[in-house]
């Protein structure tokens, strides 16, 4: 078994994997990996399954020594990544000696890098996932949801000679400079006309009121004209807006149901690059239809059979 050492962590570092599955009707939500692109790119590196238990470093502060001369992966986020002060660049893997620190300092570009060990990291799992989710006290190390503190031990057991990178052609792009795709449906016909328009055809600001459960777009204010709802399950992606017209985008950590209307849901795709905005991030929003959606997911997909 190798093992890495917690030199220095912060409470948005977490243990990450797919997250859990049928069980929302017990009331627990899904978690796990907020950018899967990233997840799995850093699985794919070293050739594990691509949902293997994964750290989320977000926004840095995140530090680790080696044990054994080990061999690791990173995607995602360029956090400014150091080996004993080497920079080191994200979409590779890499060795890391014996006693050799490797740290995150803060965003260069993006949120959230991803750190992968062969086999995945060890972690008892909890409702059929290891993903950390804080507020219900679930997955992560120990079982009961906590972050990744100074001190504990992150092991693996699996083994891997592969040192290859993603070619650039295939990295995903996580500068936000086109749409964010959003699956029109639930209660969109609701809102008025103009609201409608303002929902394509203005920018919206990521407020800094942000985290796992989910994202604040500020904006016009938008209007809705139906009936008061019922609350009802809640997607993943989902886009809800509360009295004050503000959209909110619901994510891992998202509560199972809720009473807002919804303008419809963001795609995997669309989510895995807001995971990667900074608050102030600059977004706008293009419909589409499912079957488009669910096409371009497929193949994306392929991507990691064909590479």
């Amino acid at each position: 078994m190798s093992r890495l050492t917690i030199a220095a962590s912060t409470p948005l570092c977490l243990l990450q994997d797919a997250g859990r599955f049928g069980v929302r009707h017990l009331g627990v939500t899904q978690g796990g990996a907020a950018d899967w692109r990233s997840m799995a790119w850093a699985n794919w590196l070293l050739g594990n399954g691509l949902n293997l238990p994964v750290i989320e470093i977000t926004l840095g502060g995140f530090t680790v020594v080696a044990e054994e001369d080990c061999l690791l992966a990173l995607a995602g986020a360029d956090l400014g990544a150091r080996i004993d002060g080497e920079a080191l660049a994200p979409w590779r893997s890499f060795k890391l000696r014996k006693g050799q620190t490797l740290q995150f300092t803060q965003p260069l570009l993006g949120a959230r890098a991803y750190l992968a060990a062969p086999g995945g990291f060890s972690a008892p799992q909890v409702l059929g996932s290891s993903a950390t989710v804080v507020r219900e006290e679930l997955g992560g190390l120990d079982g009961r949801g906590l972050p990744l503190a100074k001190g504990a031990t992150l092991s693996y057991q699996g083994e891997t000679l592969l040192v290859r990178e993603v070619l650039a052609q295939h990295r995903p792009d996580l500068r936000l400079d086109t749409p964010l795709d959003l699956v029109l449906g639930a209660q969109l016909g609701e809102f008025s006309g103009q609201s409608l328009f303002d929902v394509f055809n203005s920018s919206w600001t990521l407020d800094s009121r942000a985290d796992r459960m989910g994202i604040r777009l500020l904006g016009t204010a938008l209007q809705y004209q139906g009936r008061p709802m019922i609350s009802e399950g809640i997607p993943l992606g989902a886009v809800q807006v509360p009295p004050d017209g503000q959209p909110i985008v619901l994510l891992n950590d998202r509560q199972t149901i809720g009473g807002y209307p919804r303008l419809g849901a963001l795609t995997p795709l669309a989510l895995a690059r807001l995971a990667q905005c900074l608050p102030g991030t600059q977004v706008c929003l293009k419909p589409v239809v499912q079957e488009v959606a669910h096409r371009e997911q497929v193949e994306y997909l392929q991507r990691f059979i064909d590479r």
